[in-house]
């Protein structure tokens, strides 16, 4: 090794310890890690040097001076949603994310904020309501943007038209430079800003950079006024117009936009605004395309708060899309676009008069097909919900060809856009490339996205051919090539063509004004590479062709399955939903869906070495996975972490072999079957014994606070066999008789039996076998491939015969009718289990529907509270179960907005994650248990859900079935 090599790998390592040694916060070199930093939402990925969490101010001086001594490159990260690679880097990334995501101050009369840069946009807002405030800017990773990285950016999003861009709302940073020095950047009157300039107690570096950057301004004033484009959404270069025509100077306004190359925001104080008082949507449908963005000119005359578009493309994939499908009933025929018309007033009737005159303008313009007005709040939220997963939903097409972010932020003049938008069609047409486009119409900003394959050069070829040519029409036309998304890699390469060597060389003055030792996220904004250099795919890519258990049918293979995953991060949500448990618990990026994905594809590749899926350090990442299948459903792309993971197990089995925890609960349904009856009494005995608890607790790693579930002493289908049931043929249904049912609650399959016995059907036991859950589950994909094939034919016996089956266990619900179809090779046979077997409450609520029952219900409950189990809510969701108690008129129902429990099986009685589950579970079920009114029953309707419930509260929860019966 020469002797230059080993003095770097030296001075890292010492850097390395340093800083290890003297930050409080995590840090991390571990190359899984590194790997899964390695990329953003964008089209690019570079391994960063090293990962940096920390726990406060003081952390983040110590790391960024560190940095400099090692002349180590720096970028502050937030949420990691850039979708220009602004946020990946060769450098020490800063992750503001897990600790530093604290509102410090709020002065309500004032409206102002002061928070931290790790501070997520939805959990600001969450508190701001609570006075009727909000930080304004929304885009739509709102669940997940951290302010730190809106400021990096410049976000806006929806509303800007109304409320402008964060640049607009910045009052204050706080920021660390490169060489240690703080600058509190605030607003300097000209009478301030002297006395700052002359005086010889103020920041030299600060008095430096005013004195030096009105040296910049004034010599480039001319080209600043005629470069800059005249539109609102322009947020590309550093912001010198900010300081043209304004006598009161803030360096916050360079700050803003600046995506991490000047300095590192410590705090910033926030501009807040009144929440609106009352708003409306009108939801305007287009039978083409080009039409509805002709129609935003005159949509604007009505002065709406947003404009905000859909083509066709978004709206078929919502329809489609498990979670999001639900939320589509204000989409009228097959529109080809829609236009989402948003109205602020004081009053309800002024608001709605608004969208009534809209709708009737556009009518007799004879613009679109359908004007909807939408005045309920809950059904407006639906609406924005299916335009916030936008991106996501587009992101999720299958195969090889993705909508790729590269020109989706150009903004155009208002009267410019319809000829923008058609030339940019034309010309991808012209070279065979689709495209699919949403988001701000209102300002010019529709994000139009080429579908490609990264993995091809052609593409790549049509890649840069289409940014250059829809370059040249946004300079044409007056726009801006970044309106919102920043430059990052995709557009800085077109910086200085865009303004000009003399800009551009005022930009690389600013940069060094601020950063001399040019570590502040090199390569972006100044001296970029080309746009298609450091691609997470590419023609090196080379996506593996492996051998898989599942067949995985609707993703094409495994490695597609993994790459669906695009890096937009909604798996990092905090306040509703489910997804991730792991993450909200632990707020590490490697325990979010993202993180896993990530991981397992660089893993396949053999990016982290040849050992490729067998990697032990993958196998930890994997490990607090909960198999909640919730990112099946609320991940825009439908990423199903649960199934990979049972599949990465398989594979990691077969170079290490699984322990004997794992086989024992893999058999569980086995073990079940021999101890129910006359042993159980004796086996529950044993099983509460501290003795026993404390053996399990050395022996297998159960946690000794557990409580195994007891075993019944009458096993469920010996009480069925014992009575005498009704015998209208006519109306005949098959229960599955689950482990869980059988041998240790048999009262939920009396009560199933009695529920539907009231309903009048006839009621026939399935015997089929078990589901094979807990093997799915623990990885052992091929034995639970043998058995479960023989439970799918016995069960396949009954639908011949034109039955349907319904299961009480949500978790079996989903290995018959998710799993093991993708598992057996008789896809016909799968085929007609998906769409025979049903929960319960899912088949009684579609008799009603379709007309088939008129049957009423009667419940000894008057006030029920539901936890829906994950698996129910990924698959089919609770409204089945809400819907017939709701009828119920003596009966009031809430269900929580819960996410996973925690016990996710046999994972909260593990011993290594009893307290993570507990975690999990505090997030906010333990909360809404304990606070509820006590007459309230609980339902859930998991096995596993009921124990975590008991052992974490003390309260016994029902089943569902358990609640109700039918009328007679």
């Amino acid at each position: 090794m020469k002797t230059t090599e080993k003095t770097e790998k030296n001075s890292q390592k010492q850097f390395i310890v340093e800083l290890q040694e003297r930050i409080k916060g995590d840090v991390s070199c571990d190359d899984v890690i590194l790997g899964i930093y390695s990329t953003d939402a964008s089209n690019y990925q570079i391994k960063p040097e090293i990962l940096v969490l920390p726990k406060d101010e003081e952390d983040v001086i110590t790391a960024v001076n560190l940095a400099a001594k090692y002349s180590v490159n720096i970028l502050p990260r937030g949420g990691g949603t850039s979708l220009d690679g602004q946020a990946v880097n060769s450098s020490m990334i800063i992750d503001f994310s897990k600790y530093m995501n604290k509102i410090i101050e709020i002065d309500v009369e004032h409206r102002w904020v002061k928070v931290q840069p790790g501070l997520v946009l939805d959990e600001l807002n969450a508190e701001l309501a609570k006075n009727k405030l909000h930080f304004a800017p929304d885009p739509a990773t709102s669940s997940r943007a951290t302010i730190g990285g809106m400021i990096g950016n410049n976000s806006s999003g929806t509303k800007s038209i109304y409320y402008g861009i964060t640049q607009n709302h910045v009052k204050e940073t706080k920021v660390l430079l490169s060489d240690g020095t703080i600058l509190n950047c605030e607003q300097l009157s000209p009478e301030k800003m002297q006395n700052l300039l002359n005086s010889e107690n103020g920041n030299p570096k600060q008095v430096e950079i005013l004195k030096r950057l009105k040296v910049i301004i004034d010599k480039n004033a001319k080209e600043i006024k005629n470069r800059y484009p005249k539109i609102m959404r322009r947020v590309q270069g550093y912001n010198l117009d900010a300081f043209i025509d304004n006598d009161n100077w803030n360096l916050s306004e360079l700050i803003v936009g600046s995506e991490g190359t000047l300095g590192t925001v410590l705090e910033a104080k926030l501009n807040l605004e009144p929440l609106p008082k009352h708003k409306v949507l009108c939801c305007v449908h287009f039978a083409e395309l080009l039409e509805a963005i002709r129609s935003v000119g005159p949509i604007l005359n009505h002065k709406p708060s947003a404009v905000e578009i859909l083509d066709s493309a978004v709206l078929s994939k919502a329809r489609k899309n498990l979670s999001i499908a639900p939320l589509c009933g204000f989409i009228e025929g097959e529109p080809q676009a829609i236009l989402i018309v948003e109205f602020f007033e004081d009053t309800s009737d002024a608001v709605e008069q608004k969208a009534i005159n809209l709708a009737g303008d556009l009518k007799n313009k004879k613009f679109g097909y359908a004007w909807p007005v939408i005045t309920e709040s809950g059904d407006q939220a639906k609406v924005w919900a299916v335009r916030k997963n936008g991106l996501g939903l587009i992101l999720g097409i299958k195969g090889d060809r993705k909508p790729v972010a590269f020109i989706e932020d150009a903004g155009i003049p208002i009267k410019n856009l319809p000829e923008y938008i058609d030339q940019v069609l034309r010309y991808c047409k012209g070279r065979d490339v689709p495209v699919v486009m949403y988001a701000h119409a209102s300002v010019g900003l529709i994000h139009v996205r080429p579908v490609l394959n990264l993995k091809s050069q052609t593409d790549i070829d049509n890649m840069k051919a289409i940014a250059e040519f829809s370059f040249q029409l946004v300079k044409k036309y007056g726009g801006s090539i970044s309106g919102e998304h920043g430059d990052g890699r995709n557009r800085s390469p077109f910086l200085e063509k865009f303004f000009g060597e003399q800009l551009y060389s005022a930009f690389r003055e600013v940069k060094n004004l601020f950063d001399p030792a040019g570590i502040m996220n090199p390569g972006i904004i100044i001296d970029p590479n080309p746009m298609d250099q450091d691609l997470r795919y590419g023609i090196k890519y080379k996506t593996p062709d492996i051998k898989t258990e599942y067949f995985f049918r609707d993703d094409g293979s495994f490695a597609h399955a993994v790459e669906m995953c695009n890096g937009v991060g909604a798996c990092r949500q905090n306040l509703a939903g489910t997804m991730c448990p792991s993450y909200r618990a632990t707020r590490d990026e490697e325990h979010s869906t993202r993180g896993r994905a990530n991981a397992l594809r660089l893993a396949m590749t053999g990016q982290y070495g040849p050992e490729g899926l067998s990697k032990e350090r993958l196998f930890q990442v994997m490990e607090l996975c909960l198999s909640c299948k919730a990112c099946k459903a609320e991940c825009p792309s439908n990423v199903d972490m649960a199934k990979l993971k049972s599949e990465f197990l398989q594979q990691y089995f077969d170079t290490h072999k699984p322990g004997f925890r794992e086989k024992l609960v893999a058999g569980s349904s086995r073990t079940a079957a021999g101890i129910a009856g006359w042993k159980a009494p004796a086996v529950n005995f044993i099983q509460k014994t501290a003795l026993f608890r404390y053996l399990i607790d050395w022996i297998l790693k159960i946690d000794k606070r557990r409580k195994l579930p007891d075993y019944t002493n009458r096993p469920f289908p010996k009480w069925f066999s014992s009575r005498n049931g009704l015998k209208n043929l006519n109306r005949q249904v098959v229960l599955f008789d689950d482990t869980y049912m059988n041998y240790h609650e048999p009262q939920i399959g009396i009560s199933a039996v009695e529920l539907l016995e009231s309903c009048g059907y006839n009621v026939i036991l399935a015997n089929a076998g078990c589901c094979q859950r807990p093997k799915i589950s623990h990885g052992f994909l091929r034995d639970a491939k043998v058995a479960g094939k023989k439970t799918l034919q016995n069960l396949d016996r009954y639908i011949q015969k034109g039955l349907q089956i319904v299961v009480c266990e949500p978790g079996c619900a989903s290995a018959l009718t998710d799993d093991l179809p993708d598992l057996i090779d008789d896809q016909s046979l799968g085929d007609r289990i998906k769409n025979n077997v049903l929960m319960i409450d899912q088949f009684l609520a579609e008799k009603i529907k379709a007309g088939k029952s008129d049957q009423k219900f009667i419940s000894p409950f008057e006030k029920i509270l539901i936890h829906g189990h994950c698996h129910q809510k990924s698959l089919v969701g609770t409204t089945f179960m809400t819907e017939i108690l709701d009828n119920i008129s003596s009966v009031s129902v809430r269900e929580i907005d819960s996410g996973c429990c925690g016990m996710a099986g046999s994972f909260g009685y593990e011993k290594e994650h009893y307290d993570l589950s507990m975690r999990v579970g505090e997030d906010r079920l333990f909360p809404a248990i304990r606070d509820r009114e006590p007459e309230t029953a609980v339902v859930a309707c998991g096995f596993s859900c009921r124990h975590q419930i008991m052992d974490a509260t003390g309260t016994k929860a029902l089943h569902w079935v358990e609640t109700l019966k039918g009328e007679c």
